[in-house]
């Protein structure tokens, strides 16, 4: 054989180097060539012009058998069995601070508005000067929806009855290409503040979301330190990775559930005591707080009812709430803040005397309500519309990946079979002594 010397060409590879269509792209992944281009956006996937004056595209098969390879059902390296683990790329969490697509999320919410953040999220794009804007149909129907439930109905279910009326009035809504689905994403979130009922006589309809959010919260005049809290907070709050909502909104999303239905799902379980209620209970403790001068009372009731003591500690967090910390700074701003500011930070004292918790983002959510005048439940209208967006990013990547995979295994610890067919009215058979 004759030796290769530099100048001699290479001999080509031993593998077959032939590049996947988009069809054939399509097939081995199991998703629709919609999917596979969304794929592209989100960095999953390299595409390639199939050749001069071709409209089509070419992928590695390498890297679409990989791809292939991760969507398949098999538990993460080094995790239990029945542990269910959720590949994202949105928000990642990590010692005492969060990212979204890798950028730091104070940094961002404080030089973003909302819209912006949400933008990002979506798409990995930053579209300065973006605003959302309600269709008049799909905003005529939330409203008429809205209108018909009784005085008594919280924002939430408010809201949860507008992203249905939206969704009636959208026969397109079964589209879960990315482009409709982001479409949705920009009407449904303008469409829910817009159907929530006015407080103030001059609210507006058009601007900044954070303005239009504001006269549907409270009566009082808005300043901008308190928009520019309010639009922070809203761009805090967008996602915060695999919270109880968002794991419902994925699973709806994996079923192919629409945009509205994945967000209704989040509206659902945020309504939870556990979940979006929190800061509201915040909320009446800070007015308590207020009411009787200090905090040691007002801690001793709630210790005493056996509840824990709102706004104060984080799972994922072992020091103070980062969304907590950017909040309170801009807080610190607003000079009628300072003794809503003042009743949080005794709480915090006096529950450091027997306990390491720090604020969390509802104790900071509800400084602000109580500052600005608002209801407690203000705080969980925030929260909602906020997290609409980051629900949003996390349906548009579940329909990126394999349908139906959401579906953990139950371990039946009843009865075993054969059991007798049962009498009427007679006992359980665990209840027979």
């Amino acid at each position: 054989m004759t030796p290769m010397t530099d100048h001699e060409p290479a001999p080509p590879p031993a593998r077959d180097a032939r590049r996947l269509s988009t069809k054939e792209t399509a097939e081995l992944l199991g998703v629709k060539p919609e999917t596979v281009y969304a794929y592209v956006s989100r960095g999953q996937l390299s595409s390639r012009r199939a050749g001069p004056g071709s409209r089509g595209s070419t992928f590695d098969a390498d890297e679409v058998a990989a791809l292939a390879q991760r969507n398949k059902r098999e538990p993460a390296a080094g995790s239990a069995p029945d542990e269910l683990s959720v590949r994202t790329r949105i928000t990642l969490i990590d010692t005492d601070r969060y990212y979204f697509r890798g950028v730091d999320a104070a940094e961002l919410a404080a030089h973003h508005t909302y819209e912006e953040v949400a933008e990002w999220l979506w798409t990995g794009v930053m579209r300065p000067g973006t605003q959302f804007t309600a269709p008049r149909q799909s905003l005529t129907a939330a409203r008429r929806a809205v209108g018909a439930l009784p005085e008594h109905s919280s924002p939430v279910d408010r809201l949860r009855v507008a992203a249905v009326a939206a969704a009636v009035a959208d026969p397109l809504r079964f589209d879960l290409s990315e482009e409709a689905v982001l479409g949705t994403a920009r009407t449904l979130i303008p469409t829910l503040v817009a159907a929530l009922p006015p407080v103030r006589h001059t609210h507006r309809d058009g601007g900044p979301l954070a303005q239009r959010l504001w006269g549907r919260l409270t009566g009082h005049e808005p300043d901008d330190p308190s928009l520019r809290a309010l639009d922070t907070a809203l761009a805090l709050l967008v996602d915060h990775d695999l919270a109880a909502s968002t794991l419902a909104v994925r699973v709806a999303a994996s079923a192919r559930a629409h945009a509205y239905a994945a967000v209704s799902a989040g509206l659902g379980v945020l309504e939870g005591p556990l979940h979006g209620a929190a800061s509201g209970l915040a909320h009446r403790m800070l007015l308590d707080v207020l009411d009787r001068g200090n905090a040691a009372p007002v801690v001793a009731d709630e210790l005493r009812a056996g509840r824990r003591v709102p706004g104060l500690g984080h799972r994922l967090y072992r020091g103070e709430d980062p969304r907590a910390q950017a909040l309170f700074a801009l807080l610190e701003e607003i000079p009628k803040a300072h003794s809503a500011l003042a009743a949080a930070r005794d709480v915090v004292a006096t529950t450091a005397r027997h306990t390491d918790l720090h604020a969390n983002v509802d104790l900071a959510l509800a400084v602000f309500t109580v500052t600005c005048g608002m209801p407690a439940e203000a705080g969980e209208t925030v929260f909602a519309v906020a997290r609409t967006a980051g629900w949003i990013a996390h349906a548009l990547e579940e329909y990126g990946e394999r349908p139906l995979r959401m579906r953990p295994s139950g371990q039946y610890v009843g009865l075993r079979p054969p059991q007798p067919l049962p009498t009427p009215h007679g006992p359980l058979p665990e209840e027979r002594g």
